[in-house]
């Protein structure tokens, strides 16, 4: 990467936190804590990645595992810090074994062993997110009485419905 696509990233990830954060004010220790992963686990991913794909010239294959890990968490971490979510985005760090796991069998021998973990993983994570994510749902939905008044009113028009004779 580019001296100029470095800058060019540093600069949106800047211009997105300024764009959040209108009217408060922050120093570098704030820059550290909300970016922390966009400083030093992502960019160690990327470097496990170039190596794979610039300086072994693709032999040293098993640099994907630690490097897909890598990436997956610190995606799934800066995303937790910039929206605070932790509590529904945690099973991406379950996820992240399973995307280094698929890196290692996509550019390997294809050895179908390796689908075992990476689906049980990937499996494991989904179910997670998914029951994370409606119970997020529901607790936003709580307090808004017209939304229960509806789901009222449709599961009472589901169970007076009479089933359509064949």
């Amino acid at each position: 990467m580019s001296v100029r696509g470095i800058s060019g990233a540093v600069l949106l990830l800047l211009g997105a936190f300024l764009f959040m954060n209108q009217g408060e004010t922050f120093d570098v220790g704030d820059i550290f804590g909300y970016f922390w992963p966009s400083i030093f686990v992502i960019p160690l991913g990327l470097f496990f990645h170039w190596l794979y794909f610039g300086v072994t010239g693709r032999k040293g294959v098993g640099v994907l595992v630690p490097g897909g890990i890598l990436l997956t968490v610190g995606v799934v971490c800066q995303i937790s810090m910039l929206y605070d979510a932790w509590h529904i985005l945690w099973p991406g760090f379950i996820l992240a074994p399973a995307v280094g796991l698929f890196e290692l069998y996509w550019f390997s021998g294809r050895n179908k062993y390796l689908l075992i973990p990476i689906n049980i993983l990937t499996v494991i994570s989904l179910l997670f997110f998914a029951v994370f994510s409606i119970g997020s749902v529901f607790n936003f939905l709580s307090g808004k009485p017209y939304i229960a008044i509806v789901m009222i009113v449709v599961g009472a028009i589901v169970l007076m419905s009479r089933k359509k004779q064949a």
